[in-house]
């Protein structure tokens, strides 16, 4: 399959529905900020070693690892700015429930979720266009779409920044309301993701069908390669056990929804782009369910020796 066939998934959607969209996943967000407090930034200033790693390792360590992996595999150009894009996004909002299950420290996990999704507003747009510009493959589409780190930072601060406000805000003046509302906004977070996701493939469910097997391997090698960096920083930084199970997590369980809405903003729903993003979507619930399948089984020691 060469790169205008796999380009040729597109998801058109006009201002209104690029609008309902954004609205949609900011709407996740909020959701996923009702279980956030200002503790959970504090709590990285009191301890901040397994925190501070693992946002090295989901910062730098995994854009610069993502930007050498597409040197080494080569996938197609627009295929290997999704990697780039989706090693440039926040960890994703299912982390915290996967490290919990994990027998992880949640309390890491829930902190790294916090500060990431707040350090996304200014890191995913500078890593996008930091490590896209490097890779021979995928500068020209950069400078295609002209794509403007100053209206990434504006879209990705209105999606992650202001909700991440709000709902804080909202569960410090209602935490009765609150406390209602979380389940239900968890359910719906799922839900929406999902729909989003399968509407990404359905759009050409015939093209995607021709080139699964490609994607279904980059993905893999992907996904592998942010759990691999996030446990082997945890184990280099000598963490306890369950640090490390965390950090892994919240390393491989990236913010696809997030590249998603980015890739319908900016890049007219890039084929290469999208299916990346949705099928990094799928995969990752897939592959971190597992571990914490397998790490549930096996309880985190007191220390890594």
């Amino acid at each position: 399959m060469d790169a205008a066939a796999v380009d040729a998934i597109r998801l058109h959607f006009n201002a209104q529905g690029l609008a309902a969209i954004n609205a949609v996943i900011g709407l996740m967000m909020f959701g996923m900020a009702l279980d956030l407090s200002p503790e959970d930034f504090l709590r990285i200033l009191r301890a901040p070693k397994a925190p501070a790693i693992g946002l090295l390792a989901q910062f730098v360590l995994l854009p610069a690892f993502t930007f050498l992996l597409t040197l080494v595999i080569r996938p197609l150009p627009s295929m290997a700015l999704g990697m780039i894009l989706i090693g440039a996004c926040p960890g994703g909002n299912l982390s915290n429930i996967m490290t919990y299950l994990a027998r992880g420290n949640a309390a890491v996990s829930v902190s790294m979720t916090a500060v990431s999704t707040a350090a996304a507003v200014f890191m995913t747009p500078l890593n996008l266009s930091l490590w896209g510009s490097l890779n021979p493959a995928t500068a020209p589409i950069l400078r295609q779409v002209s794509l403007n780190p100053w209206n990434v930072f504006t879209t990705i601060f209105m999606i992650l920044g202001v909700p991440l406000f709000l709902g804080m805000t909202a569960a410090r003046l209602w935490p009765r309301l609150v406390a209602r509302l979380r389940r239900p906004f968890k359910i719906f977070s799922v839900i929406v993701f999902l729909a989003v996701v399968a509407l990404a493939l359905a759009a050409n469910w015939r093209i995607f069908l021709n080139v699964v097997g490609l994607v279904v391997v980059v993905v893999f090698l992907h996904n592998a390669l942010a759990l691999s960096l996030g446990y082997g920083a945890g184990r280099l930084a000598r963490l306890p056990e369950a640090d490390v199970r965390a950090v892994a997590i919240e390393v491989g369980i990236q913010n696809s929804a997030l590249g998603l809405v980015l890739v319908f903003n900016f890049f007219d729903g890039l084929g290469g782009m999208a299916i990346i993003a949705a099928w990094w979507g799928i995969w990752h619930i897939i592959a971190g369910l597992t571990l914490s399948f397998f790490w549930s089984r096996r309880p985190a020691a007191e220390a890594v020796l």
